[in-house]
């Protein structure tokens, strides 16, 4: 990418910050709506968990079927008459037993595991291939989003009203997946990296009936999606086995870092594409060693064993490659700085180092070109505009030859929230309010400033071309907040970082040669119930 193009796609990131976003209602109609309903209690555009008396009961993942949509392939040949879900013996194959309840001799919908074959068959024709990983983003967050942004709504479908919904410059797919993992309950010994006790087996899987065939369906039980029918107790996913299913094509247990059932470590797709000469690199608005970037590179018994994992994605010794370190990613951007602990070791293991959680000082300094490493190391920093240092360190990162590693974030390991009206003063949820100051917005990129710099990156680093995850994770964390504002803005943050995506395919590339793979790893519970309060069509009153 020249640098012409990288000042295009960085002026496109200016427009899509705050002050460019176009203007909504005036008296943010719905920081007022979350506000009032976390508050009160009181069920208005819809709820989170299986309770309709009651606005928020439930903060944690679901089973629910998951979008998916891709431009530059097809999904024909995995879901309909081909979908795993119609062959029995396919199934027990992959769930390693019989899944209870979970034959569907008319699925449409295919598996997530099968993400991993997707991108594994574009290794052989594709130079650009981009997966764009909305963590905790079902149906209904996008609709809800949808309905935010556009003032439209609709009742079934891929539906319209976000750039990733209508953009048809190339030929767009559009299916749904099943989620569930292996197993709950496996338990692991951080530092031996081994699974101390195999988990149950048999407890993965999904049934249309109490589920719902299409993401669209009314569910024959709410309660079933988040394991609360003793019937049909099928496992809901976490973020990382989740990722290890879309990055290695394997069913695994909660909390796993490609390995499978057993410990066994696995390849993941971004390492299948370094080893046939492509560069890689992922992006994050979270910690960049959280489960799904972790997930994209590494390999660990625990998705918790942060420190590690980020040694793998830096190409430097670790727990689980304690003699022969992986050859690390060429990009690693998101968020982690300023996030210090004196004691993890209950988590981390009994290497655990004192300082910042994610990734230590001593390996800071050893990846950095100023002592000999490989990366252009840059950090958020005191009255620095990060989106500035960021654009600077890419540009010598590509100039030179190197790789780049980027920390920003704010306290709890994150980019600032973006709200859905483009500011970032978000209130309370289930968990309470972040409050920023103009130096954390100011000192930091957004989502779209780091999928610009990756991509100019990794376009210098390869002629062979080059494959990128970004994740969109601040939806996951909004979902658990059950936060309607923080949600509908992270969605929004993720579908600018889309649109820098396609603008740079169609200025640098064509899709001949580029792939884009947009989904989520799982879902929550976020019921909707009446969009017109998200139009703005219906407002409430305001609090006093």
């Amino acid at each position: 990418m020249s640098r012409k193009t990288f000042s295009l796609l960085l002026f496109l990131c200016v427009l899509l910050t705050p002050a460019g976003v176009l203007a909504q209602p005036a008296g943010d109609f719905l920081r007022q709506l979350q506000l009032s309903c976390i508050d009160s209690g009181q069920v208005v555009f819809g709820h989170w968990g299986d309770r309709p008396d009651k606005y928020s009961s439930w903060t944690n993942h679901s089973n629910r079927l998951i979008p998916v949509y891709t431009w530059g392939l097809s999904l024909d040949g995995i879901q309909g008459e081909n979908s795993i879900y119609r062959d029995e013996a396919r199934l027990t194959r992959l769930y390693k037993a019989p899944p209870k309840l979970t034959l569907n001799q008319g699925a449409e919908y295919f598996d997530q595991t099968q993400i991993y074959e997707l991108q594994k068959q574009l290794l052989s024709n594709k130079k650009h291939v981009f997966l764009l990983i909305f963590d905790g983003m079902d149906w209904d967050t996008t609709r809800a989003a949808a309905a935010y942004r556009s003032k439209q709504t609709y009742q079934a479908g891929r539906g319209s009203g976000l750039h990733f919904l209508d953009y048809r410059r190339q030929h767009s797919d559009y299916g749904f997946m099943v989620s569930s993992p292996l197993n709950g309950d496996t338990k692991c010994d951080v530092n031996a990296q081994v699974v101390s006790q195999a988990g149950s087996t048999g407890g993965g899987g999904y049934n249309f009936q109490l589920g719902g065939s299409t993401p669209w369906s009314k569910p024959g039980s709410l309660s079933y999606l988040i394991r609360r029918v003793r019937a049909a107790k099928h496992w809901w996913t976490d973020s990382a086995a989740s990722a290890t299913s879309m990055m290695s094509g394997i069913k695994t247990y909660n909390g796993a870092v490609n390995v499978d059932g057993v410990g066994n470590q696995v390849t993941p797709i971004a390492r299948e594409f370094q080893q046939a000469g492509y560069a890689v690199g992922i992006v994050s608005s979270v910690a960049v060693s959280h489960a799904t970037p972790a997930c994209a590179y590494a390999n660990n018994v625990s998705r918790n064993d942060y420190q590690d994992i980020t040694r793998d994605m830096l190409g430097l010794v670790s727990s689980s490659h304690k003699f022969k370190p992986l050859p690390g990613l060429d990009v690693v951007l998101g968020a982690g700085w300023g996030e210090t602990r004196d004691d993890e070791r209950s988590r981390q293991g009994d290497n655990y180092v004192p300082g910042n959680k994610y990734l230590t000082a001593a390996d800071r300094s050893a990846i950095d070109v100023v002592h000999g490493g490989r990366y252009v190391v840059v950090q958020r920093r005191k009255g620095r505009k990060g989106q500035e240092m960021l654009r600077e360190a890419a540009g010598r990162a590509a100039d030179g030859g190197h790789r780049l590693c980027g920390l920003f974030g704010v306290r709890g390991g994150h980019l600032p929230y973006r709200t859905a009206d483009g500011s970032y003063d978000p209130t309370r949820g289930a968990k309470g309010a972040e409050i920023y100051t103009p130096e954390d917005v100011k000192e930091n990129p957004t989502l779209a400033d780091l999928t610009a710099a990756a991509i100019h990156v990794l376009s210098h680093k390869s002629a062979k071309g080059f494959w990128l995850m970004v994740e969109p994770g601040d939806v996951d964390w909004a979902n658990h907040d059950n936060n309607i504002d923080n949600a509908i803005g992270a969605v929004l943050s993720g579908d600018e970082a889309f649109r820098v995506v396609v603008e740079w395919v169609e200025s640098n590339s064509n899709w001949n040669d580029a792939a884009v793979i947009l989904t989520a790893d799982h879902g929550h519970l976020l019921v909707l119930k009446d969009l017109k309060y998200l139009t703005g069509e219906k407002r409430i009153a305001a609090s006093p």
